[in-house]
């Protein structure tokens, strides 16, 4: 029986998407956290944006990372 490519654990283009859904969200989640974490300088707030605006744009250079991967094992 051929085994099941959805179940492969090299399955790049299923975790190219994810990792770009994870990246926006996190993304706009930091731009809008920042703009509440500007008007409010004391808080943590600005603080946990940059690590969300950080932690998209990480996400965002892996899901690239999976599409040249996956273009290049194709």
């Amino acid at each position: 029986m051929p085994p099941d490519s959805t179940s492969s654990p090299n399955n790049w283009a299923l975790r190219g998407v994810i990792a770009r859904s994870v990246g926006i969200v996190a993304v706009a989640m930091g731009f809008v956290i920042g703009m509440y974490g500007l008007d409010e300088p004391a808080s943590p707030w600005l603080p946990t944006a940059l690590g969300l605006l950080v932690t998209g744009l990480l996400a965002q250079g892996y899901g690239l990372y999976c599409s040249i991967k996956r273009r290049l094992n194709s």
